[in-house]
This record gives structure tokens, sequence and C-alpha cells, in this order.
């Protein structure tokens, strides 16, 4: 397993002002019914950037990208996209990356 790259998520949203709450909430429970109820999802942060009050960075990892695909139908994604899309300015910035492997 040493070899295996995992599949890794980072979304970047723009908060509106006051609704930075209203999102964390949304995002905390997203991150927690994924961790809790998806095998494939290995670890899902939610980050905010030191100095910048109305951003959050969401930093999932992924057993690969069948995992990820996954996550977006369970039943905690819908209620997440939905009610997050009236509190952000604007599409979030996703990323998709792959671990690195380590050379020999």
């Amino acid at each position: 397993m040493a070899d295996a790259t995992h599949f890794v998520v980072i979304a970047e949203f723009q908060i509106k002002p006051g609704q930075m709450p209203a999102f964390l909430a949304l995002a905390h429970n997203d991150a927690s019914e994924s961790l809790t109820n998806e095998e494939g999802c290995l670890a899902f942060d939610v980050l905010t950037p030191e100095g910048n009050e109305d951003v959050v960075v969401l930093h999932e990892v992924y057993r690969d990208r069948a995992a990820f695909e996954h996550h977006m139908q369970m039943p905690h994604y819908p209620p997440f996209k939905a009610g997050t899309a009236p509190l952000i300015d604007g599409e979030p910035s996703v990323r998709f990356f792959h671990t690195a492997r380590r050379p020999e």
C-alpha cells in the first residue's frame, strides 16, 4: 500500500458576507457524514485561511476517484450542495490531485 495514490479534492469557496456560520455548519456536517459513512473517505478538513475571513477551503482525501464519485451520490451531499449555493459568491474553485508516489 506504500505505493498507492489517493484522490484529493481541494475546493475553495468565497462566502457571502454574514453567511459564514451557515456555510460552516453545512460543511462540517458534510465532512462528518463523509468520514462516518464513507469507507473510501480518508480525510475531510474544513479550513479557513489566515487573514481571509470570507473563504473556506475543503480538503478531501479519498481512496480513489470512484470513492469520490460515490461521495457525490451519498444522501448528505445534495443538501450540502443545495444549501451552500445561496451562501457563496460565484462558483467554487475545485481542483483534483493524486498524492505523489515517493521515489524508490
